[in-house]
């Protein structure tokens, strides 16, 4: 059974109404009214059309009038909003949590850090901040994705893991297809940009894009 709390959107309110009437779980709506369901105090239609959707994943559904799905995007915004999610734990740290985390760096990471730093630095012109265990962010921007889920999170950045080095919001630059070629030996995952040492890379390419990505602000998709 899934717990409602394992789809993405739905709040608290909806879930307490969905339990005191009977809905436990996701699976428990398959066939209830959708209507019905929507009268509850609490469940609101963004929240029930998120259900719905998880049920048709399952290939489960609602019963009755049930509306079309509307269609949405993702949306960004630059600056600090304090609206998010419940469950999502990443927030910026202070000075002192960027001083503590430098310094547990080990043996290369440490100097790669201190080139990065000064990279990002150039290119924002702003100030470091901790977010999570171990990302070095700049600056803030505000996200609510088609789903309806949304937070607070940096806008360009790195972590200097031991694995590799990531590199976060450089792939939004208006050229990096353009760019992407010349930045040197690296691999790509959904949100960041991932190399080995910055010897592996052209660092002027790299900030490059940190500054294009930075001017041209959040975007849209």
């Amino acid at each position: 059974m899934t717990d409602f709390v394992d789809v993405p959107g739905v709040g608290n309110p909806a879930r307490r109404a969905l339990a005191d009437n009977g809905y436990p779980d996701l699976e428990s709506l398959h066939g209830a009214d959708y209507q019905s369901v929507l009268a509850l105090h609490g469940v609101g239609k963004r929240g029930l059309e998120r259900l719905q959707a998880a049920l048709v994943e399952r290939g489960l559904s609602m019963s009755g009038k049930i509306p079309a799905p509307q269609p949405r995007k993702n949306e960004w915004s630059i600056g600090h909003t304090g609206v998010q999610d419940a469950d999502i734990k990443t927030h910026a740290g202070s000075d002192a949590d960027l001083d503590e985390y430098l310094s547990t760096l080990e043996g290369r990471r440490i100097k790669h850090a201190e080139i990065l730093l000064d990279i990002f630095h150039r290119a924002t012109g702003d100030t470091p901040r901790l977010w999570g265990p171990s990302m070095i962010g700049y600056g803030q921007a505000h996200y609510k994705y088609a789903t309806g889920r949304e937070g607070d999170t940096f806008r360009v950045g790195f972590s200097p893991r031991k694995a590799k080095l990531s590199l976060y919001g450089i792939q939004e630059s208006p050229r990096w297809e353009q760019l992407r070629d010349k930045l040197g030996k690296h691999t790509t995952g959904a949100s960041c940009v991932y190399v080995n040492k910055p010897e592996d890379i052209d660092l002027a390419v790299l900030e490059q894009l940190i500054s294009e990505t930075w001017e041209a602000g959040p975007q849209s998709c």
